[in-house]
């Protein structure tokens, strides 16, 4: 069903979290492909991808999942074998290059499809406004992975457009490319608690039958997820509460890595401080079996998010799978996911119009780097912990309304959230957007031919930028001849020069060693590059391109 297939932009950047270190988008694209394997009504998998190591993880991957479809991988400097596949998924919000790459094949040759992230960074918001004046087309699409998100990146567009329009004032604006809201997915099987590894962990920790753990699973960085300081104030005022009638400890589980070791250190130090009626317990969040342990040994999951750098949520959705009520910020992708019957969010506040201009004219001038100015927005970041306490006291007091929350998350994960609800989601979107390009190739009009390749205007030849550099160009009908006297074999010279270290060849040397000969062969009177071209039956831009590597050595020479 080439209609709804992507090929998959391939970069184990985007998908192997155990290879270049594990965070959201990482994690959320291993899991978009392994559910993708899973789920997709395809007839092929195609990889798009820069290097051949890059198509070999993704089979390893497919090989993994057990796939028996067939696999096909398609260069990135050769994308028009896409055919018959409509649509390139791309595991980020669609990179300009992108749109680039495409416009020599013309701009209806194929959709492009990206997704939301973390759309803090400056990277991300300066790939949102240059969409708006690269040949996107309204055939592209960026799956926004909450409703929240969704809003932001209207909002940035629409900035963008104001610029746009007051700028060059008249000018049509092109169409915006397609926003769905499509949530990221898990395979909620692999979250089925494990009783076993979840008493093992209370009697790890020395947790009694009464005793209330609250869990999380997170990257331990307060500049970059969440602040734990209020976590632990609204933690130890409703061990007061609980304590007060009759319930268990309260236990707090933070099963996460930190970034940065100092941090381990602050934690511990601020848990000491402020939550003395509390037990305090890290797990590695690099461990399965901790991880699973910590979903399987929890009573409540928390997830107080004060950060611009989440998006959407995966840990909540993964505990909801797992049977756990959430106590989420009401924030972001937790807007959409999390629900008054499966668990509580707690309300958050940013800055008043005016009050934070300042950082973010620091961090968009350089001043302050990305993590600064994250952690200055979480600063200013309050959630109602009043409410958060209240929560707590709430879930920790009433066992049966643990379990019902609980059932609905499991239930709602289950039906809204499993890859096999997502993936046909993103599949409807790709024929969509196949169906857009046919109605397009069809219409015809302007702005749908192929653009020159070397005039691409962030990328031009090297003819056309540096025109101005050389004494002339090479001449196309010149004759060429051999050059007498003794010198090295061009593989020798080839090799000295080590043109493999940057592992882009020329041209392989025994090709240029044939075509030397066979300008050798042509005596004393030489000849032209389309002579020898013919001779060898290689074609004229490879022998050009030669023959300049020839000249440049002195293996030929130039006839007068």
């Amino acid at each position: 069903m080439p209609a709804t297939n992507a090929a998959i932009w391939f970069s184990s950047d985007g998908y192997d979290p155990k290879a270049k270190g594990i965070n959201g988008r990482r994690v959320a694209g291993e899991s978009f492909l392994r559910g993708f394997f899973a789920h997709a009504d395809v007839a092929e998998f195609v990889s798009l991808a820069h290097a051949q190591a890059d198509h070999a993880a993704f089979a390893r991957i497919a090989a993994e999942q057990g796939v028996t479809r067939p696999l096909r991988a398609v260069r990135l400097d050769a994308p028009a074998a896409l055919t018959p596949v409509e649509v390139v998924s791309y595991p980020a919000p669609i990179p300009t290059v992108e749109c680039w790459r495409r416009a020599p094949h013309g701009a209806a040759a194929w959709a492009l499809c990206g997704i939301t992230h973390t759309t803090a960074t400056r990277a991300v918001m300066q790939t949102v406004f240059d969409l708006r004046s690269a040949p996107q087309m309204p055939w592209d699409a960026v799956i926004c992975t909450s409703r929240a998100v969704q809003s932001s990146l209207r909002r940035l567009m629409e900035l963008a457009e104001v610029h746009l329009t007051q700028r060059y004032p008249g000018a049509p604006l092109p169409a915006r490319p397609l926003l769905p809201v499509i949530p990221l997915g898990i395979t909620c099987a692999d979250f089925q608690p494990d009783p076993a590894l979840g008493q093992a962990l209370r009697d790890r920790i020395g947790a009694g039958p009464r005793d209330i753990l609250a869990v999380t699973i997170a990257r331990l960085t307060p500049d970059e997820k969440f602040d734990p300081l209020p976590l632990f104030l609204a933690l130890e005022a409703a061990a007061a509460e609980v304590a007060g009638q009759g319930g268990g400890k309260l236990h707090l589980v933070l099963c996460g890595q930190f970034k940065e070791p100092g941090w381990e250190a602050i934690f511990a130090q601020a848990a000491a401080r402020l939550i003395p009626s509390c037990g305090y317990h890290l797990l590695d969040g690099a461990s399965a079996d901790d991880r699973k342990a910590t979903l399987s040994g929890g009573d409540i999951f928390v997830f107080p998010i004060d950060n611009l750098q989440e998006t959407f949520g995966l840990a909540p959705i993964e505990a909801m799978a797992a049977g756990l009520p959430v106590i989420v910020s009401d924030w972001d992708g937790m807007k959409d996911t999390v629900t008054p019957d499966a668990g509580f969010r707690i309300r958050s506040e940013l800055p008043r119009p005016g009050l934070s201009t300042y950082i973010s004219q620091r961090h968009l001038g350089g001043t302050d780097s990305y993590v600064q100015y994250l952690a200055q927005v979480s600063a200013l970041t309050p959630l109602d912990l009043r409410a958060l306490t209240g929560a707590l006291v709430t879930l920790a007091l009433d066992p049966d309304l643990r379990a019902r929350m609980g059932a609905a998350g499991q239930a709602r994960a289950r039906s809204l959230y499993d890859w096999s609800a997502v993936i046909p989601q993103m599949q409807a979107l790709w024929g969509e957007q196949a169906a857009m390009l046919a109605h397009a190739r069809a219409r015809g009009g302007p702005g749908l031919a192929p653009a020159p390749p070397g005039l691409i205007p962030v990328g031009p030849a090297v003819d056309e930028m540096f025109a101005a550099y050389p004494t002339a160009f090479a001449a196309a009908g010149r004759r060429l001849a051999a050059t007498p006297g003794p010198l090295p074999a061009p593989g020798e010279l080839f090799a000295l020069r080590n043109h493999a270290a940057r592992r882009r060849l020329i041209e392989d040397p025994a090709r240029i060693e044939a075509i030397l000969a066979a300008f050798a062969a042509a005596g004393p009177q030489g000849a032209t590059e389309a002579e020898i071209a013919a001779a060898t039956g290689t074609s004229a831009p490879v022998v050009a391109r030669v023959s300049l590597w020839l000249l440049k050595y002195g293996y030929l020479q130039e006839l007068a």
